[in-house]
């Protein structure tokens, strides 16, 4: 049996061979993309009321809001973990 880190560097492995066979990036996320812009529209106008304009912009801001969410996480555990990045000190 293989221990957690073999694990996680065995998928490291496939991911990365399975990206080097891949020729067209962006048609491989597309319909992960394209899922994730849905969930925004959806969640700004989930009854589907608004101008499509108005939904886009909404969704627009909602996804700025997520994004900055996020980086607000991400700075908080730096902070956590002492200042240090992901790439200083780790084999990550």
């Amino acid at each position: 049996m293989s221990t957690p880190v073999e694990r996680t560097l065995q998928a490291r492995i496939a991911a990365h061979e399975s990206w080097a066979k891949t020729s067209d990036r962006a048609a491989r996320t597309a319909k992960a993309r394209d899922a994730l812009l849905t969930k925004f529209d959806r969640l700004v106008d989930p009854d589907g009321l608004l101008s499509p304009e108005e939904r886009a912009y909404r969704a627009a801001q909602a996804r700025k809001a997520h994004y900055t969410r996020l980086a607000l996480k991400s700075a908080q555990a730096r902070r956590r973990r002492g200042g240090k990045s992901r790439h200083e000190g780790g084999d990550s």
